[in-house]
């Protein structure tokens, strides 16, 4: 059969507001082809340039949704599968990601799609297997199950700036020049870099012999973790990590630790633990036969990232892929409301730009200690604290985590709401609202939203509410003085502010 140009080829791409995904797309309509995206908060899509082009459609709705996954399938030929769930709290993702593919399947056999092309996990099969790549082994023999004929790759670490697994690699070598670990740091593994894993699934779209086969993908190099560990402290110009493995920390153990080293929470730390008790190694050489082409090895693979890192050039991030909460309803009940004004000499567009660095490296304008300290407390108890940082130093989206924060709402040079994502007795949030005034000025409402929930919600809003008083006007003074920094003058006038409870 003769194949059509890539230009009259449609192709789906489920998961493209993840890790693996954002980046595909632009890789596909660089070959040509038309992309159709399913999106749960096509908000998510406004950081990506890609999704403003034509040949981009964009379906809004939930994977769980039939009808959206056959709006999303209409007139596609080849169906991209990029969603697997990675925290394993109760154990119910192994589940979920069962139910997620059958129902996928069931759509594609409905469709005009004659391909399914599905990113799975490396690990030797057996009764070993961690249950995470179990998981993402049962996912696929679920899309290979039907008629339509499945490209299954299997890769091990995918080492690439904002890959969850190689930010946990990089925080703990450097934050750790002695490490005890498990035994499983001396378990050989065949990581890869994104480059690889974009080239590959780019390329089997035209090559027919990889349709209804499991291909296994991996880098140049096979070594142990501590190996990996080793290299990485190399990359980063820091002595060699001295490493003690012992056979009694478990994967529960480990991914505690990880989650208080490493920007990675404990719950998504877990499956990845767990996992690397198994062998990821390639089977056999299917894909550079079939695929031809150099892959990187470990040092150029984790010296390409840093790059990526230190510039700031993030494409893509672990922390963004999710589910975004809606705006919560703060009509009803009781919502204490903290709302503090500031007039600042400067136009809406340098205000808001300063306001969208907030977080990661760049901090709070002030009274960074007790940002730490709230940091700590959160991390104590399981939360993110001001571990994740941010994507990039100063371009901020919709979806995008800012340390314990989520952004919830951004419209450009008028509003900023972050949603708190640490944990918490209740709902809270903290709005910027920008209004232009006369005379180039800015007014500025910043606005603390807090919704308790119990005894122990309002205990939490009063022991806060004087720390608010400590540190809110000095995150409002330091935006104006970095706003006004170049200006001979400063008039700024702080309005007091208001702190009643709202019902």
């Amino acid at each position: 059969m003769t194949k059509l140009p890539p230009a009259s080829r449609r192709v789906f791409v489920c998961g493209a507001t993840g890790y693996v995904g954002g980046r595909l797309v632009r890789r596909l309509l660089e070959r040509g082809y038309s992309v159709n995206c399913l999106v749960r908060s096509p908000e998510k899509l406004t950081k990506f340039a890609w999704a403003r082009d034509a040949r981009v459609t964009v379906v809004p709705g939930e994977l769980e949704d039939a009808t959206a996954i056959g709006r999303a399938l209409h007139d596609v030929e080849i169906a991209f599968y990029l969603v697997h769930s990675m925290k394993s709290a109760k154990g119910e993702y192994a589940k979920r990601d069962r139910e997620l593919a059958t129902s996928f399947r069931e759509a594609v056999e409905q469709s005009s799609c004659q391909r399914i092309v599905y990113l799975g996990g490396l690990g030797e099969l057996g009764p070993d297997l961690s249950k995470h790549l179990d998981s993402r082994h049962e996912v696929a023999e679920i899309l290979q199950a039907g008629p339509v004929r499945a490209t299954v790759f299997r890769a091990a670490m995918i080492i690439g700036s904002g890959s969850a697994s190689f930010e946990t690699l990089r925080y703990l070598v450097e934050r750790l020049p002695i490490m005890v670990t498990p035994k499983w740091v001396n378990t050989e593994t065949q990581p890869i870099a994104i480059r690889d894993v974009l080239r590959y699934l780019v390329e089997c779209i035209d090559v027919d012999e990889t349709a209804g086969r499991t291909i296994d993908i991996g880098g140049a190099d096979i070594m142990t973790y501590q190996n990996v560990m080793q290299v990485m402290a190399e990359k980063l110009k820091l002595r060699r990590r001295i490493i003690f493995p012992v056979p009694v920390l478990t994967p529960r153990l480990s991914s505690l630790w990880i989650g208080l080293v490493t920007p990675v929470s404990s719950s998504i730390a877990r499956p990845l633990a767990e996992g690397l008790k198994n062998r990821t190694v390639c089977r056999n050489d299917d894909a550079l036969r079939l695929m031809p082409g150099e892959c990187l090895g470990i040092e150029d693979a984790i010296e390409a990232a840093l790059d990526r890192t230190h510039s700031g050039d993030i494409e893509t991030r672990w922390s963004t892929a999710g589910k975004i909460p809606g705006d919560p309803d703060w009509a009803g009940g009781t919502t204490f409301v903290d709302r503090r004004e500031i007039i600042v000499h400067g136009s809406a567009e340098q205000t808001f730009a300063e306001i969208r660095s907030i977080g990661g490296s760049k901090g709070y304008w002030g009274a960074g200690y007790l940002w730490r300290i709230r940091g700590w407390m959160d991390q104590a108890v399981g939360g993110p604290g001001l571990r994740r940082g941010r994507r990039h130093p100063r371009d901020l989206h919709y979806g995008e985590a800012v340390d314990f924060w989520r952004v919830t709402k951004l419209v450009e040079n008028e509003r900023l709401t972050l949603r708190a994502e640490m944990k918490l007795p209740g709902v809270a949030e903290l709005d910027f609202q920008l209004e232009e005034q006369d005379r180039n000025q800015t007014k500025i409402c910043m606005t603390a939203r807090f919704r308790p929930l119990g005894l122990l919600g309002l205990a939490y809003w009063y022991a806060v509410l004087p720390l608010h008083g400590l540190v809110f006007p000095v995150m409002l003074k330091g935006i104006a003085r970095n706003v006004q920094s170049n200006r001979p003058q400063i008039d700024a006038a702080e309005v007091p502010a208001t702190t009643e409870p709202r019902t």
